[in-house]
């Protein structure tokens, strides 16, 4: 499990071991030998080289970023990049290893996090019903406690009376170490950081979170908006092997304080992720995440664009 305690054992390098065997053992053969992998990043000369940056792109299969990572570290001239991983990919512990190696960040869901203390105590997953309840709950979706569920109500009783505000609190705890693991990516290690805003997978560009714009207005880094397409076509399953074709990245203009953010900038230091923060500061987290959502769907295919109202 993706805990507090797995999250403060994780060391992030400059140039990650397990990212170079990756790219040499697995990805070059593939690419090279096996099948015939042709990767274009348009617009590559948008990517600073002296800089680190974040990386905003679409999210159209589970490898779809190591093709682009695997032509920055085959042109020697970029820094590495970290990426944030969803925590469930962990529950395989020969992955969980190669993961930490690759030096990437796991970032538990609130939905991870209720899954997996549900299985310690019960021994299996919650099914769908019980999870969506016991997730409204915490979320404060449900007027009083008479309104709850019965077996999603059964459920928080065994997990202890006090578990809707423990694991509340906990997931914030898991957020500031997440923060604190990018802070250290861009500032100390100088790895860039690639984030999928999406949250999660889909062929057409879906909504975007606020992450990608938190760290922004934390750090200053320039985000850079990636549009990914193809990807989804030669990585089809869930295999970590690629058929032959082509995956062509386009590489958005810079967002940055100097330019199209400059409005959102945000003078005082904030704490990331929480919850005061984003109250506070909700238009500006809002207002950035539309703003790369709208220049990454640019860079897009027609078959993974989606509508913006207004756009």
């Amino acid at each position: 499990m993706i805990d507090l305690d797995y999250l403060k054992k994780i060391k992030l390098a400059t140039s990650p071991l397990g990212q170079q065997l990756v790219a040499s053992l697995l990805l070059f053969p593939n690419y090279r030998i096996f099948a015939n992998v042709d990767i274009q990043i348009e617009n590559i000369e948008r990517i600073p080289r002296d800089e680190n940056v974040i990386f905003a792109m679409n999210h159209t299969d589970r490898f779809n970023y190591w093709p682009f990572q695997y032509k920055l570290w085959s042109m020697k001239c970029f820094s590495y990049a970290t990426v944030w991983v969803k925590g469930k990919y962990y529950r395989n512990v020969l992955l969980a290893k190669g993961l930490d190696l690759c030096c990437l960040i796991p970032v538990p869901s609130m939905g991870y996090l209720i899954e997996e203390f549900y299985r310690k105590k019960f021994k299996q997953r919650p099914d769908k019903n019980v999870y969506r309840a016991i997730k409204d709950i915490i979320d404060g979706r449900y007027e009083s406690v008479e309104a709850y569920p019965k077996k999603a109500s059964e459920a928080l009783n065994a997990l202890g009376e006090q578990f809707v505000d423990f694991v509340r609190g906990y997931y914030d705890l898991i957020m500031e170490r997440v923060a604190e693991l990018s802070r250290t990516a861009l500032s100390e290690k100088k790895l860039n950081l690639i984030i999928f805003p999406e949250g999660t997978r889909g062929t057409q560009l879906g909504e975007g979170r606020t992450g990608v714009a938190q760290i922004a207005l934390s750090t200053g880094k320039k985000i850079i908006p990636v549009g990914c397409n193809n990807s989804d076509q030669l990585y089809t399953g869930s295999l970590p092997f690629a058929k032959s074709g082509q995956i062509v990245y386009r590489v958005g203009e810079p967002l940055s304080l100097d330019n199209q953010l400059r409005e959102f900038a945000i003078e005082e230091p904030f704490k990331l992720f929480s919850k005061e923060s984003q109250l506070k500061y909700k238009r500006q987290f809002e207002e950035v995440t539309r703003i790369v959502m709208e220049n990454i769907n640019k860079l897009l295919d027609e078959k993974y664009r989606r509508a913006f109202t207004g756009s």
